[in-house]
């Protein structure tokens, strides 16, 4: 029997799930668990979404068109494409303390090696677990844009990414119950954008805050993360779904690029200013806050400690090379708001490749895991030779 529990806000209880494949014991409680007993958490927001029919069904021949065939032709199966059997790999404790500038801080020394491996694993999770609402935030506003796109090459396309961000909250949702055994709840940043966009009456701020912002930051993100895990079951995760994101994001640009410049100047700044209010919201949501307060370490502390590292510093940046200049291109880049971006430090992003400009070959590629991701490989070699330089820097002072 189904059995939904209804909530007003999102729930704060860090999920743990037993049998994961991590190399750690499990709290055994889930197990005693039958299909019955799940309880399903909702949580209700209001949307006036304004949708509206196409009845001429023109379909044009145009880029739009293409990357809705390319996502018919190139979906994939979690259970079939992805190989979940794989052994769970050693963790570098050490290098992961580099990374996050947590070396020689105090209350991390402190921890036990059994503990700090479980640290570890906590920050794993809510990364992921990030990964997982955002997803869950993308599955709703593509299903919104089906109604409220203005033409049926759009609807077209939210409906195949409708179905591709249904796979990818799949995905994620079995690698964290099966591989980690724990799930972390909704940032409260993320689920501050994520209210904003679902409840905005606007289509085309749907498309700026999803298709722009969250899609451009994940890109980044999951790159990232292929590139730094050692997991190789949470590599394939990661480069399918940014295959996808991908299409997403192209789509967004070139969706938006003519239909901003119809927009008088009044409406494009409001656009303008909040494309920067979710860019700053988005920094914030990178810090995983709630795990310092589950091992009992002062927040704010630990949040400014992890910021003022060179590889935080630098990350939190890397992750706005798409997006800064995404929205150059769409025209939200306008001289009102620019100040505020350079104030953030971002601003020089903004004359980079758009992803505007598509690489139909790269698109196109076919399903192969094993596929290396050299831009982001070479932008991590430059990345670490940089902190290397910073280090015998500070040492030789």
């Amino acid at each position: 029997m189904m059995k939904i529990e209804w909530t007003e806000e999102a729930p704060r209880k860090i999920q743990t799930f037993a049998g994961a494949d991590r190399p750690c014991e499990n709290p055994d409680l889930e197990e005693l668990l039958t299909d019955g007993d799940v309880d399903h958490i909702a949580e209700i927001f209001q949307t006036p979404l304004t949708g509206s029919y196409n009845w001429n069904y023109s379909v044009q021949d145009d880029r739009i068109k293409k990357l809705y065939d390319l996502g018919k032709q190139l979906n994939w199966d979690p259970e079939m494409d992805i190989d979940w059997d794989r052994p769970w790999p050693e963790l570098d404790s050490a290098s992961q303390a580099e990374m996050m500038n947590l070396s020689d801080y105090p209350p991390y020394l402190a921890l036990s090696e059994e503990r700090k491996e479980e640290f570890w694993l906590h920050m794993n999770a809510w990364s992921l677990s990030q990964f997982l609402h955002g997803e869950q935030g993308a599955l709703l506003v593509a299903s919104q844009l089906c109604s409220c796109a203005p033409t049926l090459n759009a609807k077209l396309y939210a409906g195949s990414q409708t179905f591709d961000e249904a796979r990818h909250v799949e995905v994620f949702n079995k690698y964290l119950q099966q591989r980690l055994g724990m799930m972390y709840p909704i940032n409260t940043h993320l689920k501050s954008i994520l209210d904003k966009i679902l409840t905005d009456e606007r289509w085309d701020m749907k498309f700026i805050g999803m298709q722009i912002v969250i899609e451009g930051l994940a890109l980044s993100a999951f790159n990232t993360t292929r590139e730094t895990t050692p997991d190789p079951v949470l590599k394939d995760v990661v480069y399918l779904v940014t295959r996808d994101e991908a299409r997403h994001v192209t789509f967004g640009v070139n969706y938006l690029e003519d239909f901003v410049k119809s927009l008088p100047q009044e409406e494009k700044e409001a656009r303008a200013q909040f494309a920067y209010e979710a860019c700053v919201i988005s920094r914030e949501r990178l810090v995983a806050t709630d795990v310092f307060a589950y091992f009992g370490w002062d927040v704010e502390e630990a949040r400014e400690r992890v910021l003022d590292g060179f590889v935080m510093a630098t990350f939190r940046n890397l992750l706005f090379q798409r997006v800064v200049p995404n929205l150059k291109r769409i025209g939200l880049m306008t001289d009102a708001i620019r100040p505020k971006f350079e104030s953030l430090g971002i601003l020089e992003y903004e004359n980079l490749a758009t992803d505007g400009d598509i690489n139909w070959a790269a698109l196109e590629r076919p399903l192969d895991t094993e596929e290396a991701q050299s831009y982001e490989q070479s932008m991590l070699e430059e990345f670490a030779k940089e902190h290397e330089r910073m280090e015998a820097g500070s040492s030789a002072a």
